[in-house]
């Protein structure tokens, strides 16, 4: 699913578009034990209830794809009879009203859901009639031709609200305020099957993980059926690797920074478009070919490219690389550079010693303070 796709389903979630059909829910404490299960039509919620499960629904699908949100495509194996995309796709087709399913559903996030926590499972369903849309791309809401019936689950940590003290209007008092177990911002979630092209595509899941670093490797694997992707810190590592691999020992700052900044121009044409930019293997060898990398170089590339990444892996843009930063590290220094002001920094042989030499046209700040430049003495 791109940006686009995204936005349609976030949207909605909200009284006006609301399709969910049901919504399902299990809490469940720190030992993993079921406190309480409940399970009811949507619309019968009340509605600042129902704002809350609104605000939750929409995190689930917030963040970066391919950091936060990644598409996964489910193993032939997991299709068959008896399979977890199976499993997923007679979930949907119940629209939550099969008690057996439901408990096996609970039951398998339980038992792979790494958390010393309380947690809430929220369980939904939905049937979105898929507007069709004019030429000029408009949408035509009488013009629908498929329903996009889908499942989405958040997981959201639950935990003792801080002690503190509170104001009784009714006492008119100060005094100890009760502590509330409080459901949070969803940590993980999927969304199945896929809107993919404004259609469904059951052969996939969105997967979203507050944290992008803590993908769970257990719970993608049992209870979505699917394999792991590259996360955006390993995405980051390979490149890395890939480079140090490549380069040897002529590892050079201008060398680095060049590919920094030819990934910050392809990012910048790519910005406008739905789909994030993912580089393949051509891809990463055309970008250090172009960064000054020597072809002599280049000759053990792909070998190493399969090693470190495996042939058909891509890697996405914005995971490998922060537009917004670019750092200089030594044992003692740290220095943060505009990222577009990088031809600012040179490397200079002086006295025999290897030397980073920035230039310095306007104003210098020490602590805080504003300090004096040659350029400035040289006026005095």
């Amino acid at each position: 699913m791109n940006k686009k796709e995204i936005l349609e389903i976030r949207r909605q979630f909200s009284p006006k578009d609301c399709a969910i059909t049901r919504i399902c829910g299990c809490y469940v404490d720190a030992d993993k034990e079921i406190k309480v299960q409940f399970k009811e039509a949507f619309l019968s919620l009340p509605e600042e209830e129902a704002f809350k499960y609104f605000d939750i629904f929409k995190k689930t699908l917030s963040g970066t794809i391919g950091r936060n949100l990644i598409n996964m495509e489910f193993p032939l194996e997991a299709e068959k009879e008896g399979g977890k995309q199976n499993f997923l796709l007679r979930l949907r087709n119940s629209r939550l009203e099969d008690e057996l399913l439901l408990q096996e559903f609970y039951q398998k996030v339980i038992d792979f859901y790494d958390t010393p926590e309380n947690y809430y499972i929220i369980l939904i369903h939905s049937a979105y009639d898929i507007p069709g849309k004019s030429s000029d791309g408009m949408e035509m809401f009488d013009a629908s031709d498929e329903v996009y019936e889908y499942l989405m689950c958040s997981i959201c940590p639950v935990s003792l609200s801080k002690a503190a003290l509170s104001y009784n209007a009714e006492k008119n008092s100060i005094e100890d305020r009760n502590r509330d177990w409080i459901v949070g911002a969803p940590e993980k979630g999927f969304l199945f099957p896929l809107f993919q092209d404004r259609s469904t595509d059951i052969h996939g899941t969105l997967y979203y993980s507050k944290k992008p670093e803590e993908l769970q490797l257990s719970f993608i694997e049992e209870v979505l059926g699917c394999q792991l992707p590259l996360s955006s810190k390993d995405q980051k590592e390979v490149f890395q690797t890939l480079i140090a691999e490549t380069l040897g020992e002529d590892r050079s700052y201008e060398i680095v920074r060049n590919i920094h900044e030819n990934l910050n121009e392809m990012l910048e044409a790519n910005k406008d478009e739905p789909e994030p930019l993912a580089l393949s293997k051509p891809d990463v060898k055309r970008l250090l070919e172009h960064s000054g990398i020597p072809s002599d170089k280049m000759v053990s590339f792909d070998e190493e490219y399969e090693t470190v990444a495996g042939e058909q892996t891509s890697l996405l843009a914005s995971n490998i690389t922060n537009p917004r930063q670019f750092e200089i590290h030594t044992p003692d220094i740290q220095i943060k550079v505009n990222p577009e002001r990088t031809d600012l920094i040179e490397t200079r042989v002086i006295d025999g010693r290897q030397c980073l030499v920035i230039a310095v046209d306007d104003h210098i700040k020490v602590n805080g303070l504003d300090v004096w430049t040659l350029t400035k003495e040289k006026d005095q």
